[in-house]
């Protein structure tokens, strides 16, 4: 695969997690990142976090909760069981835990793209209503298949991942009751995606708002203006957040030091990177870390 980078392990503790990660491909409609299936322990959690692209859960089996925010900020708690669904939006702050006696098992799907908060919004997905439950068990049979299929088909090209993608996205729009809106703002999508695709493989830099306008070809101010009509937040918000959701994946997935997890998310000095993160999480990495790791 010429286009798109990826690794795929398997881990077999106490629980057992496959997975799929990618990293920029060069698609912009849509987009898939990573994509896997994971059997929890009891009580497992992963969170508060933010996340970069969406991110999407089908409940195989078992049950948990999805604490989240919405638009305004209110946080909901969400009881989840086998056979629905849940959805994190871009920047959404969340968390989410498996049942003490019933812990689910999960397969998941992380993907953006210019258009795909369009099936999204016609499915009656967003960041207010992020609960996914079909009309019958044929939407839920259908989602799980071509889930199951990513994971079979891990080693197909980048065409294979994004077409089941599609697949994906169609099977949420044709199980939504809503019709799907015109698309809109193409040319405003197509810079912010440029801009979005910059800020992810430079965030670890000393990154400015201007330097990412220069890149898309915009003038600062209109630039910013447009990014947060698209994105619902600033520039400097999205540079943020994308730094404190590698520092999270970083913390929990690796043994580096706070200190190098800093530096590698674009903090050289490791207590600014440490209240950068307390204020996004109100609670300091290694507090974090340790939460998380249970």
């Amino acid at each position: 695969m010429n286009d798109i980078s990826y690794q795929f392990h398997r881990v077999l503790e106490e629980r057992e997690t496959e997975s799929r990660y990618l990293q920029y491909g060069q698609f912009i409609d849509v987009n898939v990142f990573q994509f896997g299936r994971e059997q929890c322990e009891s009580l497992h959690s992963y969170g508060p976090a933010v996340r970069n692209h969406y991110l999407f859960h089908y409940i195989v089996s078992g049950k948990g909760e999805l604490v989240s925010t919405d638009r305004n900020d209110v946080v909901h708690t969400y009881q989840l069981h086998a056979g629905e669904g849940f959805l994190i939006v871009p920047q959404q702050v969340n968390t989410y835990r498996a049942d003490k006696d019933e812990p689910w098992e999960y397969l998941w799907l992380e993907f953006d793209g210019a258009n795909v908060s369009k099936p999204l919004i016609a499915a009656g997905l967003d960041q207010d209503h992020p609960i996914w439950q079909p009309r019958d068990d044929g939407y839920r049979k259908e989602l799980q298949k071509i889930m199951e299929e990513l994971i079979v088909n891990h080693d197909k090209s980048a065409y294979n991942l994004i077409g089941h993608t599609f697949l994906f996205l169609d099977l949420l729009l044709r199980s939504g009751r809503q019709d799907m809106a015109h698309p809109k703002n193409r040319v405003k999508d197509y810079y912010i995606s440029i801009a979005v695709n910059h800020i992810e493989r430079n965030y670890a830099s000393d990154l400015s708002i201007g330097d990412i306008a220069s890149v898309c070809g915009l003038n600062r101010s209109y630039f910013s203006k447009i990014f947060k009509e698209v994105m619902g937040v600033t520039p400097q918000q999205y540079l943020l957040r994308c730094r404190m959701s590698q520092a999270c994946n970083l913390l929990k997935h690796s043994r580096t030091s706070v200190k190098d997890i800093g530096v590698a998310v674009g903090y050289p000095d490791q207590l600014h990177f440490s209240r950068a993160f307390k204020a996004s999480f109100h609670m300091s990495p290694r507090e974090w870390r340790k939460q998380n790791l249970k």
